[in-house]
């Protein structure tokens, strides 16, 4: 046992001292785009410790993402699967287990088996060695630990609309009672993880928010998955009625805080988000990704792919994840050849600077051409409520800009342009019902968002929910629509840069939504030499 002196400093560790050692790491996307290489298996060692010795054991995953997912595990103690943050940068391994205030930090072997550095607590710190011992050699490829939290599949009841939406409940460890939080997505038929390619928005963020103490459901929209109804025959208001619906659903389960179920909306789910907040049995909180200020016409007019009679299969954002990708992968060949000639980091830094600032004037380029081309077949929509006729009419305009395609291509695309969602879509004003809403709101929106302006979209928002009180706007740079971090930070999968949601906008909505209530953040735990305070069992 310690001394009474030395529990007692321990006791003082205080949860702003360990968030400023997290704030001194490098960053986890940064970490990752330097020399990425897998840590996946097991990492274990003894800890010497006053009058013996305690077992050390981090488990580490590679995500799909690109993204690392660890655990640590300390049995003597009862410690057990205690979510760990990992850096990386270059040969310098970082783990930090946030709930019991403990880390490590080594550098990896020549031969990476072995991780040799430090360990540290408050009031302890000791040499520690972590030797490696890979996955077992017949799990299959798909093979991944667990999540340290509940995962439930689960069926949502729109009685109003008399349809059943499937999803996933994701809830921490421990015993409640949870924060939790509804995931919206963007327009366009999506997954419950609205996917864009690889890249999962939703589905990133509710596991960041579930490992951090906030329980997360996020459903397959109507007609996807198992879930009911047809995406292109939802209206705004419609959705408004299947986020009511997933609400009810969260205030009904036994480890949700009540008082603290809100709605989390990406786009068009940050605008439904705010009309639920207008109606009856309002979401105790609001926080919206790059919700539209402006009129709909104004949003729909730079969606890629719409009424294209040669991208009519194309939903809202692939055509531009796509030439991301492309982009990445010819960045990353460039580089490589860069520092095969003998090219210093100053160097490479530049031209990625520069590649940057190209791609980010191609696709504003690309854009504003995109919004004067479908302006126009949009207003033929506006104007004209008869489908048949706006469609032969904007039939005849797609085949004048795309000639020589099929017939079938110019209906197709017309079809697209006249179909309830747009209709719908191009009646709807963002701001309408605002200043009825009076729950705490988190408005973000990157500076990089070519798709719906930052700006112009913000101070609508912001002007018609000025009687509220309890607003906050955040305006975050280098991230785009999407909420990416900027691609020079896009960690290496198979060799090609794949996006990531940006750590800045996690950090942002965790930290906001936990501040509505404070008994319930993530506590950090004094730990003591031998004993380690368990913060968190399964």
């Amino acid at each position: 046992m310690l001394s009474d002196r030395v529990s007692t400093t321990c006791r003082k560790y205080s949860q702003a001292a360990l968030l400023l050692v997290l704030l001194m790491l490098p960053s986890l996307s940064q970490a990752q785009a330097i020399n990425k290489y897998s840590l996946e298996g097991e990492w274990k060692g003894p800890l010497t410790v006053p009058g013996g010795s305690l077992p050390i054991q981090i488990l580490v995953t590679e995500l799909a993402n690109g993204n690392r997912f660890a655990v640590l595990n300390v049995v003597p103690q009862r410690i057990n699967r205690i979510p760990t943050a990992v850096a990386q940068h270059g040969d310098t391994i970082t783990f930090v287990a946030e709930e019991v205030g403990c880390r490590f930090k080594g550098v990896r072997s020549t031969d990476s088996k072995r991780l040799e550095g430090t360990w540290s607590q408050p009031g302890f710190s000791a040499p520690l060695t972590l030797e490696f011992v890979p996955p077992p050699p017949s799990a299959p490829k798909s093979f991944r630990f667990p999540p340290p939290y509940r995962v439930q599949e689960v069926s949502v009841q729109n009685p109003l609309d008399k349809l059943t939406l499937q999803g996933t409940l994701t809830i921490p460890a421990g015993s409640g009672p949870f924060p939790a939080v509804v995931l919206l997505s963007d327009w366009g038929p999506q997954n419950q993880d609205g996917q864009y390619g690889t890249y999962k928005l939703l589905g990133g963020l509710a596991d960041h928010l579930t490992r951090r103490g906030i329980a997360v459901l996020r459903c397959h929209d109507r007609g996807m998955g198992q879930s009911g109804g047809k995406d292109a025959l939802a209206s705004p208001d419609d959705r408004v009625r299947d986020a009511q619906a997933a609400l009810e659903f969260l205030r009904n389960q036994p480890l949700i805080d009540i008082q603290l179920v809100g709605l989390v909306g990406h786009g068009e789910g940050g605008n439904v988000a705010l009309l639920a907040a207008a109606r009856p049995q309002p979401p105790a909180f609001v926080v919206t990704l790059a919700a539209a200020g402006l009129p709909g016409a104004d949003i729909l007019s730079m969606q890629p792919g719409l009424g294209r009679a040669s991208a009519v299969a194309d939903t809202l954002l692939n055509g531009v994840i796509r030439q991301n990708q492309r982009h990445g992968a010819t960045t990353q060949e460039q580089v490589e050849k860069m520092r095969a000639g003998g090219s210093n980091a100053a160097q490479i830094q530049i031209y990625l600077d520069q590649q940057y600032l190209r791609q980010k004037a191609e696709e504003k380029k690309r854009l504003d051409a995109l919004s004067k081309e479908q302006r126009p077949l949009l207003e033929i929509v506006r104007q004209n409520p008869d489908d048949r006729a706006a469609q032969a009419e904007v039939a005849k305009l797609l085949q004048a800009a795309t000639p020589g395609l099929p017939d079938s291509s110019y209906v197709a695309g017309a079809a697209q342009l006249t179909s309830p969602w747009v209709r719908s879509y191009l009646r709807f004003y963002p701001q309408r019902e605002l200043e009825t809403v009076q729950c705490p709101v988190l408005l973000l929106h990157g500076n990089e968002d070519l798709l719906v302006n930052a700006s112009a979209n913000l101070s609508v928002l912001e002007k018609g929910l000025k009687g509220n009180k309890q607003v906050q706007v955040r305006r975050l740079d280098g991230i785009n629509h999407l909420f990416q971090a900027p691609m020079t930070e896009w960690p290496l999968i198979n060799g090609q840069p794949s996006p990531v949601f940006a750590s800045a906008a996690q950090d942002a909505i965790r930290n906001w939504i936990q501040s509505l209530a404070p008994t319930v953040k993530p506590s950090t735990h004094p730990t003591t030499a031998p004993e380690i305070k368990q913060a968190a069992r399964n």
